[in-house]
């Protein structure tokens, strides 16, 4: 966890507090208290940026699938470079679920405390889903997969179930599960 710095603007502290604090405890068992204490703002500047926790929830959610957007880059077009952003995002994901503070999947532990798909933290949600499903189905039809939209969808479960066993059972063994999957997506191997 990083510690949130009070001297960055108070919009990006409370945005820090979220994640962090979201992630380690779950959205519901933490209350705006909370958030403003870690972030070290008043009330009044918290309902200045944010009009309730779960427009809070939803921002964070957002800017968690900006970030990964930024560092995942655009699908190459060509072949080889396709099936590589393929294995490296899909490497960083591998990586990231070996780290000792890791507690799955942000946007799963989020959708099991948002069961109405109607509620605008899964509409979030849903948005970073489709996102990594098309950018998956784009990869996989550049580097010339015979069924795009099918191997998305496995490589979107896979990807689910390795977060969910390596935060439950044993992340090595999920993370090699999870490259070996994909070098069988991508034909490598």
């Amino acid at each position: 966890m990083n510690a949130v710095s009070p001297t960055a603007p108070a919009r990006e502290r409370l945005l820090r507090a979220a994640r962090d604090v979201f992630y380690r405890e779950g959205v519901h068992a933490v209350g705006v208290d909370r958030i403003i204490e870690t972030a070290g703002v008043t009330r009044a500047t918290f309902y200045r940026h944010f009009p309730s926790k779960e427009s809070l929830v939803v921002t964070y959610l957002q800017a968690l699938d900006t970030a990964v957007r930024e560092r995942v880059g655009e699908v190459p077009a060509d072949a080889e470079g396709a099936a590589r952003w393929l294995r490296d995002f899909t490497w960083g994901i591998a990586d990231g679920i070996g780290e000792p503070q890791f507690r799955g999947c942000p946007y799963i532990n989020a959708a099991a405390e948002y069961p109405s798909a109607e509620h605008p933290v899964r509409v979030a949600i849903a948005v970073h889903r489709e996102w990594l499903e098309a950018g998956v189905r784009t990869a996989l039809s550049r580097s010339g997969h015979p069924d795009p939209a099918e191997g998305a969808r496995r490589w979107l479960a896979q990807r689910d179930g390795a977060m969910i066993a390596a935060y439950l059972n044993n992340a090595e063994v999920a993370a090699r599960t999870l490259m070996a999957a994909v070098d069988d997506l991508v034909g490598v191997g």
